[in-house]
């Protein structure tokens, strides 16, 4: 008897005794997978491998069906590239070129994927935005040491130079990491603000304008000063614009004179010199005309009164009103009170008659007043019908 396999094999020769296997089958009775094949789990069928022809080493594989890769392939059958490969050819799978800063790419275009140490760019060559690239150590990207106040914050190396350089340094900042401030303007709380010189400062004569450390001006124009020209110079003021700065006009007259001014009840003369021609206690005085009578017959001068001066005067003016208004209010109130007082007192009349005397009393808190006290004499008598009989040695009076 052949007796074949009944899976594997085709018929059998009864003359030999030899089974014709079917594909995938070998062995006298057929039995056994031929090669490229992998017994099928659970069953007594050949599966075929089906190994890639460039990624396997064979066409042989196990019996769970694996195949046997070349390096750099990878999956059951060999048909795929491993990571950190890509490009799967007739050949071969070729590396990632990533600059080792990733250790995958794309298996079909061989970009990188997941760069790190801050790299960018299809195969990891570039920086991020904010980094540049250091030559210690190689390849490697570094921050910036640009701000973005002051800066866009990017970077770069120059050829030849070994210390990066900003991009581009906003307005007001300067230097090569944009840490300096630019002409016009100064340093306040580490940021650069533009200098406040209210236009009397010419850059091309001062180019920095103001001090880069505290923002005073430099070089005040046009017969300007202060801290940032706001100011005129000694013998000059502002114009009625208030824009410029003008030489005052001189005053000609006599040597200083004292003026002298008096009014009722004053115990002291208040005396003014024109010595304040030459004040410059502020850049707009007060011009009066005080009258003044001398002996010889002149007859004004003129005296620059600084505004401080005006509004002491002013002041005492109105302390002077308030005290004579609350003066005459009290001497109003005193009046009233007394008034009052003399209106409410009790007061007492005697009528005298020929033969009476008629006494009465008025008030208007006390009707009833009692009148036996009021005549002090030994001889008074009080009548039942309450009159007052006066006595005396000659003659009786009744009130």
């Amino acid at each position: 008897l052949c007796n074949c396999s009944s899976v594997g094999s085709v018929e059998c020769d009864r003359t030999t005794g030899q089974c014709r296997c079917l594909a995938g089958y070998t062995g006298p009775r057929c039995h056994g997978c031929a090669r490229g094949f992998f017994p099928e789990q659970g069953s007594q069928r050949c599966r075929p491998c089906g190994c890639s022809p460039t990624g396997a080493t064979s066409d042989q594989c196990d019996h769970s069906g694996k195949c046997q890769c070349k390096v750099g392939v990878t999956d059951l059958k060999c048909d795929r590239c491993s990571e950190g490969y890509y490009r799967f050819n007739e050949t071969t799978c070729e590396p990632c070129q990533c600059n080792n800063h990733s250790q995958t790419c794309d298996n079909a275009t061989g970009t990188c994927l997941d760069c790190h140490e801050n790299t960018e760019g299809k195969h990891c060559e570039l920086c991020k935005e904010g980094f540049y690239q250091s030559t210690h150590p190689a390849h490697g990207c570094q921050h910036c040491p640009c701000s973005i106040v002051a800066s866009t914050g990017t970077c770069h190396i120059q050829p030849g130079e070994t210390v990066p350089r900003c991009d581009r340094c906003r307005p007001g900042y300067t230097g090569l990491n944009c840490n300096r401030c630019d002409k016009g303007y100064y340093n306040s709380d580490s940021i650069c603000v533009r200098c406040q010189c209210n236009g009397n400062v010419d850059p091309v004569l001062s180019p920095s304008v103001c001090r880069p450390d505290s923002g005073e001006c430099i070089g005040c124009l046009y017969h300007t000063t202060g801290f940032h020209c706001e100011l005129c110079e000694e013998g000059y003021s502002r114009d009625p614009v208030g824009t410029n700065c003008t030489r005052k006009e001189a005053t000609l007259g006599p040597e200083p004179t004292e003026f002298t001014t008096s009014a009722p009840n004053a115990t002291k003369a208040t005396s003014f010199s024109t010595a304040v021609l030459n004040s410059t206690l502020s850049p707009t005085t007060l011009q009066t005309i005080f009258p003044v009578s001398s002996s010889d017959n002149s007859t004004s001068a003129f005296a620059d009164v600084s505004w401080t001066q005006f509004n002491i005067i002013i002041l005492t003016v109105i302390i002077i009103v308030v005290v004579l208004l609350m003066g005459f209010v009290g001497a109003v109130y005193m009046y009233r009170e007394y008034q009052n007082r003399k209106l409410n007192a009790p007061f007492w009349t005697i009528e005298l008659k020929e033969d009476n005397i008629s006494f009465s009393s008025y008030h208007d808190s006390i009707p009833n007043a009692d009148v036996s006290g009021l005549l002090e004499d030994d001889g008074n008598e009080v009548a039942p019908n309450g009159q007052l009989t006066l006595t005396t040695p000659m003659h009786n009076y009744k009130a």
